[in-house]
């Protein structure tokens, strides 16, 4: 399956990191962000890539044009310096499109973009490539396969330390709760579309709040929860944490180094799929 990749936002809320670096290619360890989101994919035999490009799209172009295997593989350096032989390799068997599709293009319009790319594919997984997470994805994609419907998301919990508060129009509180104790779940960004999906997206339409409010009311959504591991970066702090993980060899998204097969976890793992007309209550992050 081909996979779409949202690279074109400006990544704001990450400004004091580089205003100068697009948000998909602030790093994590020796690769950026994006990289790893691809080696995700890639680990689970998806390796036919759309990169949806906007902000920065010549730093992307630039990065893939001239990529360095030997940054993140091993290899044997003889004559002198003059042969080099990978022992591995990251990208060799990848197909990667790099479309621009606009500065100022919202996810919907960027989607619409790539349309022609994936022409005679009857279904496509598309990431907003901010996030990372250790999900089986076959699992996701399973549950996606045996549903009549045309989208479906990863489902979370969000990452936050806050009160969720409800509240009258006068100002009376009626209800104060740690957020994590609310149930409620946000857009992970992680989606499997089918071909139908571009019948719900028109001509400068947003994906999240046009199209999804569109499936919503036919029943066509779907949002798979989720309870493992999942970390976006929005944020410096965000970046921070993700850091940290990786150097200490913690990272739960490198599912690439398990030993072992790709598999399924088992069920327990996971809190079941539901069908989003009867859990309206998550919050559908637009990325």
């Amino acid at each position: 399956m081909k996979v779409v990749l949202f690279c074109g936002g400006m990544g704001m809320r990450l400004r004091d990191y580089d205003e100068n670096v697009p948000k998909p290619m602030v790093p994590i360890g020796y690769r950026p962000i994006l990289w790893h989101v691809m080696k995700y994919y890639a680990h689970f035999g998806h390796k036919d890539f759309i990169l949806c490009l906007g902000h920065r799209a010549d730093a992307i172009k630039n990065y893939f044009r001239n990529y360095d295997e030997c940054v993140s593989n091993d290899f044997v350096l003889s004559d002198g310096g003059r042969r080099l032989e990978l022992l591995h390799s990251d990208i060799g068997d990848w197909r990667i499109t790099l479309v621009d599709t606009g500065i100022n293009a919202n996810i919907g319009q960027r989607l619409k973009a790539v349309e022609p790319y994936l022409a005679g594919e009857a279904e496509f997984f598309a990431n907003y490539s901010d996030g990372l997470t250790d999900l089986p994805l076959p699992a996701q994609l399973d549950h996606f396969r045996r549903q009549d419907v045309s989208a479906s998301f990863l489902c979370v919990r969000p990452q936050l330390s806050c009160h969720f508060v409800v509240a009258q129009h006068d100002g009376q509180v009626t209800s104060v709760q740690d957020v994590e104790q609310t149930g409620l779940r946000i857009n992970g960004g992680f989606f499997i579309f089918r071909a139908a999906i571009f019948d719900y997206l028109r001509r400068g339409e947003d994906l999240v709040m046009d199209a999804f409010q569109q499936l919503l009311d036919r029943n066509q959504l779907l949002a798979y929860c989720y309870d493992g591991f999942w970390q976006s970066m929005d944020t410096f702090r965000d970046k921070q944490r993700l850091d940290d993980l990786y150097a200490r060899g913690e990272a739960p998204w490198v599912v690439w180094q398990r030993p072992g097969p790709a598999t399924v976890r088992a069920a327990s793992d996971a809190a079941p799929p539901i069908p989003l007309p009867h859990a309206r209550r998550g919050a559908l992050r637009s990325g």
